[in-house]
């Protein structure tokens, strides 16, 4: 017996010593008590030193927080068996993994343990494989979740699907099961979808790898759409048994294809049903395709074109230039393309590379046929001409009318003036003025209408009393209205704003119209003038204005045609009354010019009611100024006054209406004579012809603003025979001061004076 424990002593000795397992014995506290060979491999130290040191100095310093609690419950006995696994150190500082299996070692008569066997294994190499085979798991999920894949698996025999984490993902499941049945499946897909993949399944004919993509819907009611790959694995009898494979989420392919769908669609419609010819050719200058409207414009069809030089229909000069990738300059030089029957259509070339990564690999021309285009082009450089030359007809017949109507206008004012005329010869020479002021009121109608039709009339904005320009338009036609004994009564709102800024001129131009027309057309009776503040904002103001007779009425079928050109208010009434038929007309643009309308009110009462509105500016304190100097100014001082003029009439008419205000007066009769004349005097006032021999108005005005300050120099005053648009802006421009039209009247002359004197009195303050 004794023989035999010995042996036992020597077999668990040799075990002991000889196993590569490491084995320790421990102390309740935690110190080695033994410890065999290979825990001293495994740890580096030797069994002298680790005496030295406890079991919690083998666990890695970064770990030691970690186990600490675990320890604490083993050496207390709070664990009876443990195996645990972590990272501890060797002496020379290696890391290493190790499992260790800890047992305490009791008697049955001790509460607490006398030791503890632990046993050590080194599983470092098996940490690492598992850490790789992690991180390629972890790789292979990642390039799942970037590619939308994921894998499946079916046990058909026991109807459980097993799918991996990215499928779960896919299918918006919950992660906690990985484990499902087709039905499952199935619930996601649509009614037809599902039938078509058990189809699928149950093909028996088909058994190779099978693609299937079908729809299903998200969590937020939007379609998702996926891609199935699988291989169907059958048992002896050819049944499927089991099914595998992949399932990638291709919502965004599929989005991309629809995009693309549709760009093809559009660039396809584009091209069939564009009117302009599009054809593309590749670097060697061959067709590639054309639209149906390059069909129309070579005469060839598609498949005739397709292989061909471009060259045959836009020139071979022009496809070299392109394909020398001088395509800018061919587009300016390409003006036509080439017909199957030899004629030409004139187009507007545009070409545009075609880049297919980034590779520049042919062009797209794009031909617009212009033909049409050309014919609008050459009617309407017909029209301008024929615009330009009405203008200048009417400058012309302008200056040659206004000329010897000049004369006769006011030589009748100077005779009137004229000291023991008998009432008889007053009364021919009033008819003569009478006839004179209604041949240039015509005269003015046509120029006005041409101005205001072409669009080529600007408004002025200057200061005015509303009350006075209402007054003198009334004084107008007093005469009349004396004549025919009417009632006039003139209403004006108590908030109209004083001084009003726009064109008063022109609004005076409308009212005496319109007044005018109301008083010609009542025979009895009374006439009301009505003016109130409809709006009022800003700097703006909106009056309206009623123009009321009980003349004889407009019918209302007549009433559409009234402000058309031409057209008379006689014609359903009398021809007693003379004129062009443009005067409403003429009002009606200019009402619109100001931001107004016109119309006639519907009213059971008998005559007429003419009602307008316009819009005027409020408070202009520059303008303002100039107002209170012209009640300030002194006309007591005599005038020197040049007058440049090749028309002896019209000197003679000038000269006499400036002598009778008591100032003195020069002649000359060309630009050079005026020239000399100014240089030699100092005139206050240059009446400048502008059309004279030798020099013109504007070379004789350029010359004395170059040599003279504008205060220093005379005050210079267009006179010409022209009345239309422009003609006052270049004189302005060219540096005259002020403009009249011919034929003069002494009134225009005396406002220039006045002028002059608001002028100088305003330098000298």
């Amino acid at each position: 017996m004794q023989v035999q424990q010995v042996n036992h002593h020597e077999c668990f000795e040799q075990i002991y010593n000889q196993t590569p397992i490491g084995v320790a014995l421990i102390s309740p506290a935690g110190n080695w008590l033994k410890v065999n060979p290979a825990f001293c491999r495994m740890t580096g130290f030797t069994c002298e030193e680790l005496m030295k040191i406890n079991f919690q100095d083998l666990t890695h310093p970064e770990d030691a927080s970690k186990y600490h609690v675990e320890e604490a419950g083993i050496f207390d006995n709070k664990v009876k068996d443990n195996i645990y696994e972590r990272r501890c150190i060797k002496k020379n500082g290696e890391e290493f993994w190790c499992s260790f299996h800890v047992t305490p070692v009791s008697d049955e008569t001790a509460s607490e343990p006398h030791y503890f066997i632990c046993f050590m294994v080194d599983i470092t190499d098996r940490i690492r494989s598992e850490r790789k085979l992690s991180h390629r798991e972890g790789i292979s999920r990642n390039a799942e979740r970037l590619a939308k894949i994921g894998t499946w698996k079916w046990d058909v025999v026991h109807d459980q699907i097993t799918i991996s984490e990215q499928v779960l993902e896919i299918f918006e499941l919950d992660r906690t099961n990985k484990y499902y049945c087709a039905k499952d499946i199935y619930k996601v897909m649509s009614t037809a979808d599902a039938a078509s993949l058990r189809e699928k399944i149950g093909d028996r004919e088909q058994r190779d790898p099978f693609v299937f993509e079908f729809k299903c819907a998200r969590s937020n009611g939007r379609e998702k759409y996926i891609q199935l790959r699988g291989l169907i694995i059958d048992d002896e009898h050819q049944e499927p048994i089991e099914l595998n494979g992949v399932l990638q989420d291709i919502t965004e392919q599929k989005q991309i294809e629809f995009r693309l769908q549709e760009t093809i669609e559009r660039y396809t419609s584009l091209k069939k049903y564009n009117h302009d010819a599009i054809i593309s050719f590749d670097m060697s200058g061959n067709i590639i395709n054309a639209n149906p409207a390059a069909v129309k414009m070579t005469g060839y069809a598609v498949n005739e074109m397709v292989g061909k030089s471009i060259g045959r229909f836009i020139g071979a000069g022009n496809l070299g230039l392109i394909l020398r990738s001088h395509y800018g300059l061919a587009e300016k030089k390409m003006n036509a393309v080439l017909h199957k029957d030899g004629r030409e259509t004139e187009v507007l070339a545009t070409l545009a590379p075609i880049i297919i990564n980034n590779v520049n690999v042919g062009y797209y021309l794009i031909a617009k046929d212009i033909t049409e285009q050309k014919k609008l082009l050459i009617a309407k450089e017909t029209a301008e001409r024929m615009n330009q030359a009405k203008s200048d007809f009417l400058a012309m017949m302008s200056h040659e009318i206004r000329t010897p109507m000049n004369g006769v206008i006011g030589m009748t004012d100077l005779l009137l003036d004229t000291p023991g005329l008998s009432g008889e010869q007053k009364e021919y020479i009033q008819i003569i003025q009478k006839s004179g002021d209604s041949l240039l009121t015509i005269i003015n109608d046509i120029l006005d209408f041409s101005k205001i039709e072409s669009g080529k009339t600007d408004l002025a904005v200057d200061p005015f009393d509303l009350e006075e320009i209402v007054t003198e338009t009334v004084q107008i036609v007093k005469p009349l209205i004396r004549e025919k004994k009417l009632d006039i009564r003139i209403c004006l709102d108590e908030a109209l704003p004083i001084p009003l800024y726009g064109d008063a001129s022109r609004l005076k131009q409308v009212l005496t119209n319109i007044i005018g027309n109301a008083v010609k057309f009542t025979l009895e009776g009374s006439i009301e003038i009505q003016v109130l503040v409809k709006e009022q904002c800003d700097e703006n103001v909106v009056l309206k204005f009623k123009v009321k007779d009980t003349g004889v009425g407009i019918p209302a079928e007549k009433r559409p045609q009234l402000f058309e050109p031409f057209y008379q208010l006689d014609n359903f009434m009398t021809r007693k009354t003379q004129g062009t038929g443009l005067g409403l007309a003429i009002s009606k643009k200019l009402i619109e010019l100001m931001h107004g309308d016109i119309w006639i009110e519907d009213s059971d009462e008998p005559g007429t009611t003419f009602i307008f509105t316009a819009c005027f500016k409020m408070n202009n304190e520059e303008v303002g100024q100039r107002i209170e100097f012209s009640q300030t100014i002194n006309k007591d001082t005599p005038l020197h006054i040049l007058i440049a003029e090749d028309n002896e009439m019209n000197r003679l008419v000038l000269s006499k209406m400036i002598e009778k205000k008591g100032h003195f007066v020069d002649h000359v009769v060309d630009g050079k004579e005026a020239l000399e004349a100014a240089e030699r005097n100092a005139y206050d006032i240059v009446f400048m012809d502008v059309h004279m021999p030798k020099l013109n108005g504007f070379e004789v005005t350029q010359a004395l603003k170059e040599n003279r300050s504008s205060e220093d120099g005379p005050y210079i005053v267009a006179v010409t025979a022209n009345a239309l648009r422009g003609d006052r802006e270049r004189c302005l421009k060219a540096g005259m001061d002020d403009y009249i039209s011919k034929p003069i009247k002494s009134e225009s002359i005396y406002q220039v004076m006045e002028t002059y004197y608001n002028k100088k009195q305003k330098n000298h303050s």
